[in-house]
């Protein structure tokens, strides 16, 4: 189907759609920017202006003849982005969204930052740059996450939590510094974890127990590439 781009909406040079894509009115999309199938993205929203550097460069890349506004923003597909939000261009690395994400209205995801598939940003969500954002993360209302984050698969942070370092897979994370308080039991079992696994994991969320078996092949793969990232962060 095709693209859906309202009347009030700016584009700018270097932005590439897919298809059955909807654009509300008065957003402003700036390129580089390569944007999947499937996304809805609502009025106001502003996807790929510069990063938020006092003494970087602030070209007027919605206009036609405007140099480009940094290393880029790729969107995937079916994802909904809800009005006044903010997607950042890279710096260093390409800005990215990935597939079936749901951003509130407000949220922000800073230069340089990658939200893998499923995840949720509440309402007026903060994410600092170069923060990384893995699979099925739900982030609560108003949270705020230091650049550089790390928030592991299918971690619940609640609302208004300050977070400052990472978050594991699959906990619950609170709080001002925010902390871990337990297992995000229901994301598991959302992910088809059986009862007996979900308490396993949570044994090994305590450090009592190795990863358990019988993970969803999903589930698994994820885990194992967010381990594989971190051991490489660490050096």
């Amino acid at each position: 189907m095709a693209n859906s781009i309202h009347p009030t909406a700016v584009v700018g040079a270097e932005v590439e759609f897919g298809d059955d894509n909807v654009v509300g009115p008065y957003s402003v999309i700036v390129g580089p920017a390569r944007i999947g199938n499937g996304n809805w993205i609502g009025p106001h929203v502003v996807i790929g202006t510069p990063a938020e550097y006092r003494g970087g460069p602030h070209p007027r890349a919605w206009d036609s003849d405007g140099a480009r506004a940094g290393a880029g923003v790729v969107i995937g597909d079916n994802n909904t982005i809800r009005e006044f939000s903010t997607v950042h261009q890279g710096v260093q690395e390409t800005t990215e969204l990935g597939d079936d994400c749901y951003l509130l209205s407000r949220s922000q995801v800073g230069h340089d930052c990658v939200l893998r598939d499923g995840v949720t940003l509440a309402a007026a969500v903060q994410l600092g740059g170069h923060t990384q954002v893995w699979s099925w993360a739900n982030l609560g209302l108003g949270t705020v996450v230091h650049q550089r984050g790390h928030i592991g698969p299918g971690a619940m942070v609640g609302m208004g939590s300050a977070v400052r370092r990472t978050v594991e897979p699959f906990t619950i994370t609170v709080g001002n510094p925010a902390r871990a308080t337990g297992a995000n039991r229901v994301g598991l079992s959302r992910r088809g974890c059986a009862e007996d696994v979900v308490d396993a994991f949570e044994l090994y969320l305590k450090g009592r127990a190795e990863l358990p078996t019988g993970l969803p092949d999903e589930v698994a793969a994820e885990l194992a590439a967010w381990s594989k990232s971190i051991a490489l962060e660490k050096g």
